[in-house]
């Protein structure tokens, strides 16, 4: 069968295309069951490179299914992946210079027209799901007849939508008609949106995606003698009907949480609704047109090559930082000190011992504050035990490596010192002085400082020149950003050593100059303080909290007040104006709350919905300026540009992508806002303030 016509029509930019080709083999089943004609997908490549499907690749598997046609007494047919891997979907990697709809259509069609061929064969298909299987690679899955899984695979996941797509190659036809659409929805919609969640295999079971789970070692030879059983009519595999009567209603209601979530701000997620309320009545044929009609106008689309930009920041430049000493030049790190034994404290202590499986000594100023700290690191430990992420003997093994004193002693034979004390230069650079005191000359004396200077903390030590900032984001274990900062005095061999544990902390690090708060903690004092300034001026307090629901993001101002602490963040916004008095707002409302002890300005009602606290509100003093939310988010935005504009002349972070990577791992800020400038980009602020773009044109948004 040929490709040409569709060929003929794809862009250049997949001429590099590493191609992942269709290999044949036949095989005989056992229970004498027949011939089996077994598909290897396979690249060439080790795991490290996944096999994903191009113009190429699809062409390979076409082929493939050519020369299975011609092929006489074939029982039923079967695909599979190299080791580790099934397939990954599909080749994005040129996708960015997709220039017109009729190229991004024919790369759609293509691959309907090819997949679907497993699925109208004369003899039964089948899907052996050997290990990771995302996006296309989970659809060509379901194109097949039956699925099996290996209870080892990992990396199984519908992530289009995450990435500003939809699964556009059955994915949104098939899947609800296979497993109903709650559980489609679940897949397409929730899972992608929540950071673009994974399913195990037992997921795969539950959902009815995969109808036998096999372990590893014999994975192979179990599904092919699962396989000779369906034939043969030993096993037979149930497909309850979906029930079409509550479809509206499903799909309505995951409608209204992703309206509740994105207001609009991304279209995608939409998309992918109305093809799955769609799937509901359509032929397959009018699905898979559907799909083809709106996978390639997303295609073409912001939100994609915004996607794709901050996919590669987070998989490439977070991987290669800008601006760090060679490797060489890390000293080995053979056991960690962490002064103070709060929460942060102790979130740390766990992830230091769980990442580099070295001895950790935690200390605080009293015996009953050091046993909560090893408390809720033990604690933290015994539940992942409980929950199977690890071994009773690794966990209790990891367990003996966290201790605790109150005496500085203990870091005598530390590499590493970090500290986690409260935010004042004088309280840190006492207990740094009483570090430096006992341990060696060469021990890096790391701070977790969120604003403050990392020179100013270590201009009185004898040895200034190893102590660098090293700012987590709460929750430690899992906000993945590190902001590592560079001090004047701070040393190549000291900063060397930083992104070296950094990177086994499995963190992204991004290098930092000194100065106050950093990246991300600026700009969101920044936006936070024009907001906060717009109810203070009498803006009311829903329009000005909603103000920022057009970018999607994963928190309105409020609620992340309410996260991060009114005492915490009035701080921040005191550094920061002390630093920048013409720029960064402090409020006396604010100050108030913090005052009054109030966790934030909301409190929420029995159903979760939040309202203003009675009592906030009778101390708030406002005026009686009244912004829209559309000028209160122009104020904000235009904040934030000024301010990216001014941290890229300081030399604050090398780039702008630097900017968008802190905001993406940092912030949580989504992939298809591609971090910050993107967006301030196209939406004609970056001009309004700058008079320029951040980025060039074609980089993070559709070619002109």
């Amino acid at each position: 069968m040929s490709t040409d016509g569709v060929e003929s029509k794809m862009p250049s930019a997949f001429a590099n295309e590493v191609v992942t080709y269709a290999k044949v083999r036949l095989l005989e089943l056992p229970l004498g069951a027949g011939q089996l004609a077994l598909i290897t997908l396979d690249n060439g490549q080790d795991h490290t490179r996944p096999s994903t499907f191009g113009p190429a690749g699809l062409a390979s598997l076409d082929a493939a299914l050519d020369l299975i046609a011609k092929t006489a007494d074939i029982a039923a047919v079967a695909m599979t992946g190299k080791p580790f891997i099934f397939a990954v979907g599909a080749d994005l990697s040129g996708v960015d210079l997709i220039d017109t709809l009729a190229s991004a259509r024919a790369i759609t069609e293509l691959g309907h027209r090819v997949f679907r061929r497993l699925g109208e064969l004369p003899v039964p298909s089948f899907a052996y799901i050997n290990g990771a299987a995302m996006g296309g690679g989970l659809e060509v899955a379901l194109h097949c007849t039956y699925r099996t899984i290996s209870t080892g695979a990992a990396g199984l996941a519908l992530p289009e939508v995450f990435l500003g797509l939809i699964p556009g190659w059955g994915g949104t036809w098939l899947l609800p008609n296979l497993i109903g659409p709650a559980n489609a929805l679940e897949v397409i919609i929730n899972n992608s949106m929540a950071q673009n969640k994974q399913m195990r295999p037992k997921d795969l079971m539950k959902f009815g995606i995969a109808d036998a789970a096999f372990e590893p070692a014999d994975f192979l030879e179990q599904s092919m003698l699962w396989t000779a059983k369906v034939l043969l009519g030993d096993v037979k595999v149930p497909r309850p009907e979906p029930d079409r009567q509550t479809w509206d209603e499903v799909v309505g209601a995951t409608r209204a949480g992703v309206d509740t979530r994105l207001h609009g701000a991304t279209s995608a997620p939409y998309v992918a609704l109305d093809l799955v309320a769609g799937a509901k009545t359509r032929t397959r044929d009018e699905g898979f047109a559907a799909e083809d009609d709106s996978l390639s106008a997303l295609m073409m689309g912001d939100d994609l090559r915004a996607s794709l930009y901050s996919f590669n920041l987070v998989n490439k430049r977070a991987r290669k930082p800008v601006g760090v000493p060679d490797k060489s030049l890390a000293r080995p790190v053979t056991k960690v000190g962490v002064v103070g034994a709060g929460l942060m404290a102790s979130q740390l202590a766990l992830l230091f011992a769980r990442r580099l499986e070295v001895p950790v000594v935690i200390t605080d100023l009293d015996e009953a504050r050091v046993t909560k700290g090893l408390a809720h690191v033990h604690g933290e430990f015994d539940t992942m035990v409980s929950k199977g992420r690890m071994t009773s003997d690794k966990g209790n093994r990891l367990k003996a490596l966290v201790t605790g004193s109150t005496s500085k002693a203990g870091f005598s034979d530390a590499d590493f010192v970090i500290e986690a004390v409260f935010e004042k230069l004088e309280i840190k650079q006492q207990v740094f002085a009483e570090v430096e005191a006992v341990v060696s000359d060469t021990c890096v004396l790391a701070t977790n400082t969120s604003s403050l200077s990392v020179t100013a903390m270590a201009q009185h030590l004898q040895h200034p020149e190893r102590v660098v900032g090293f700012h987590f984001f709460n929750p430690v274990a899992v906000m993945p950003l590190l902001e590592i900062a560079r001090g004047s005095q701070t040393d190549d061999a000291t900063l060397a050593t930083a992104f070296a544990v950094g990177k086994n902390l499995k963190k992204s690090c991004v290098l930092v100059k000194n100065s106050p708060a950093f990246v991300v903690n600026r700009l969101l004092t920044r936006f936070l303080g024009e907001v906060t300034r717009a109810v203070d001026e009498g803006t009311d307090f829903a329009i000005a909290d909603s103000a920022l629901n057009p970018l999607g993001l994963p928190l309105s101002p409020f609620v992340l007040l309410q996260l991060v602490g009114p005492a915490v963040a009035f701080h921040v916004s005191e550094t920061m104006q002390e630093a920048f008095p013409e720029r960064f707002y402090v409020s006396e409302n604010l100050r108030r709350l913090v005052d009054a002890g109030k966790a934030g300005i909301y409190v929420w009602d029995t159903n979760g919905k939040p309202f203003v606290d009675p009592e906030v509100a009778a101390f708030y003093q406002r005026g009686s300026i009244q912004l829209t939310a559309e000028q209160v988010r122009t104020r904000a935005l235009k904040a934030l540009a000024q301010e990216v504009q001014l941290m890229l002349e300081e030399g604050v972070v090398a780039a702008a992508q630097d900017v968008d990577l802190c905001m993406l791992v940092g912030a949580g800020w989504p992939f298809w806002l591609g971090g910050l400038t993107p967006y301030l980009d196209r939406s004609g602020i970056s001009e309004q303030v700058n008079g320029k773009r951040f980025l060039d044109p074609g980089v993070a948004s559709v070619p002109i």
